[in-house]
């Protein structure tokens, strides 16, 4: 059995992310693949000023968005493989006290890319995700075609 018979057998659907900037702000591009039914779909964007936080955000929420409109994956549990900590972290356990805090950090700054969390934070809570750190560029299949989709999208901009 292949990961993507395991993936159609239990209804699952996974998804990988990434994003990344040349330049931190720079030319930024995001990718990510939503893996179901025994396929693999593929989105990028980008943008010609941005930073990397902001591409990992939207790689996320690119995904989770075509998910939650995509009425045959309705209450379906999602994994989602981000290469990014400050995604994982944040909205598996920052998140929290950010919105208590008013959208202020524990220092009382605030939360910086506040809309984009906002939106993750609204798509999560529709929806089933089950969120895991993955290790960039160690040659995991889905995540290294997340980067070459980054590095495509970057390479728009220059």
């Amino acid at each position: 059995m292949t990961f993507d018979d395991m993936n159609t057998a239990n209804n699952a659907i996974t998804v990988y992310t990434d994003g990344g900037c040349s330049g931190n702000p720079g030319p930024g591009g995001w990718g990510c693949v939503v893996i179901a039914d025994g396929e693999a779909r593929e989105l990028s964007g980008g943008e010609a000023h941005t930073t990397n936080n902001k591409m990992e955000l939207t790689a996320a929420i690119a995904a989770l968005t075509v998910i939650r409109n995509t009425a045959r994956f309705a209450g379906r549990q999602i994994t989602l493989y981000s290469d990014s900590q400050y995604v994982k972290n944040g909205i598996t356990g920052w998140i929290f006290n950010w919105k208590k805090n008013g959208w202020k950090t524990a220092a009382k700054k605030p939360v910086l890319n506040q809309e984009l969390w906002q939106q993750l934070d609204a798509l999560n809570a529709e929806l089933s995700v089950d969120w895991k750190w993955v290790k960039g560029h160690a040659g995991v299949q889905y995540n290294e075609r997340c980067d070459q989709l980054c590095q495509m999208e970057m390479a728009k901009f220059r």
